[in-house]
């Protein structure tokens, strides 16, 4: 989809930033706001002119149920921009929250263990095994010994 105005095309990786995020999600509001009271000018107005015009035959009943009818519509659409234009709010609050807030936190808190973990390994406070004591040398030393039969000795002590 190609944009005939000279500005960029919009891409999901532009809302990498809060603030970038903050900018959208008002520049949407204001958008959902304005079209709302639009939708509320064309009702009002609308609603006037059935009040001031009624189409002559009607009963009472018939005059309110199609100007209910007639206006109904307009107000759920109104209503629908309105709460769309609330949700602006939590879009900003869960994209901030989810993409900065949380991940900075669970961030701090790895960065905060891996420290103390650091920190204990550098004050002796933990327990380290105490490595196997070496098996003095025997009488033929000078001999080559087989890696293998080394490991198997390890294992068994």
């Amino acid at each position: 989809m190609s944009r005939t105005s000279s500005g960029p095309e919009w891409s999901g990786d532009m809302l990498t930033r809060p603030e970038m995020v903050e900018a959208f999600s008002t520049q949407l509001r204001g958008v959902l706001k304005s079209q709302a009271q639009f939708v509320a000018d064309v009702r009002q107005e609308a609603e006037a002119m059935w009040k001031a015009n009624r189409p002559e035959g009607y009963s009472s009943f018939e005059a309110w149920w199609r100007h209910r009818w007639l206006c109904g519509p307009f107000r759920e659409i109104q209503e629908h921009l309105e709460d769309a234009a609330k949700l602006t709010f939590e879009l900003e609050a869960r994209y901030r929250k989810g993409r900065h807030e949380l991940p900075a936190a669970r961030q701090a808190a790895a960065l905060e263990k891996k420290q103390a973990k650091q920190a204990t390994q550098v004050t002796g406070g933990h327990t380290a095994v105490p490595p196997k004591p070496v098996a003095p040398p025997t009488a033929g030393a000078g001999t080559s010994r087989d890696f293998l039969e080394l490991v198997n000795q390890e294992r068994s002590a």
